[in-house]
């Protein structure tokens, strides 16, 4: 356990961390691999890790969105769709979700038919959006951030295509800061949640470059700092759950 702490306390932000660990290949390339292979069980497994308390989360960034209302939402990172089914209830005239990975949106549409909903997919790259600038009136990332090949240009590119007035709503893992709790996390963080995930996704990788990628990413005022350099002028951090996540809410 101490060399976790130690680990989380001594962070190069310049290390890049990457699913398979090939040199050879883009992040984002084993970003979508890994995507495509663990989609059939991804919402089992997001169910059984984190305990159901990610659809708490999401249900936070709806309720911030609630009271902007707008009408016409990006969320990127889509996945299978769960905050793109969720925000539906909004009634965006336009809700679309972006995606890099052709299975994860197989599901995801899956799922849309099932619940007769308009929602547009799209395969696309974060840090290459297909859209003009100032497109939406909000934009949504929820756990996808971490993934980005290029998390400058993938912020970058949000700006460009938020509107004026509207929101940007990052919901991604960060660091929990008390002492206690902060053990037990990282107990599970990188002893259980590794080895439960490898059983029942079948992937060796996936699971263990989840906390890797945690660990690594900026979290809190350091990633509210990367926004600002971005482009976004105000940005505020909300901590869920003792810290497990947090949502970040910028404007232009």
């Amino acid at each position: 356990m101490k060399s976790l702490l130690i680990l989380q306390s001594t962070i190069d932000l310049k290390k890049e961390v990457t699913p398979y660990q090939r040199e050879n290949q883009e992040k984002k390339e084993q970003v979508e691999e890994m995507f495509d292979a663990i989609a059939p069980n991804y919402d089992r497994l997001n169910r059984i890790l984190s305990m159901r308390i990610d659809q708490r989360w999401r249900k936070n960034v709806i309720r911030m969105l609630e009271k902007q209302q707008p009408s016409s939402i990006l969320d990127i990172a889509t996945g299978t769709g769960d905050l793109a089914i969720a925000m539906a209830k909004l009634k965006a005239n336009r809700l679309v979700g972006l995606d890099l990975s052709e299975e994860m949106l197989r599901i995801a549409k899956e799922k849309i038919a099932k619940h007769n909903l308009s929602v547009d997919l799209v395969k696309g790259d974060s840090e290459n959006l297909p859209f003009n600038n100032e497109s939406f009136e909000a934009i949504t990332c929820a756990f996808g951030v971490r993934n980005f090949g290029d998390l400058k240009a993938g912020l970058q590119e949000m700006h460009r295509v938020l509107d004026e007035n509207g929101q940007l709503l990052i919901l991604e893992f960060s660091k929990p800061k008390n002492k206690i709790f902060q053990k037990l996390y990282y107990f599970y963080f990188f002893n259980v949640l590794p080895f439960v995930g490898r059983i029942l996704s079948g992937d060796e990788r996936a699971y263990t470059y989840l906390p890797e990628s945690v660990n690594e990413f900026p979290s809190g005022e350091q990633f509210a700092d990367i926004l600002k350099e971005s482009g976004f002028k105000t940005v505020l951090c909300k901590p869920q759950t003792f810290g497990i996540c947090t949502i970040y809410q910028a404007r232009k």
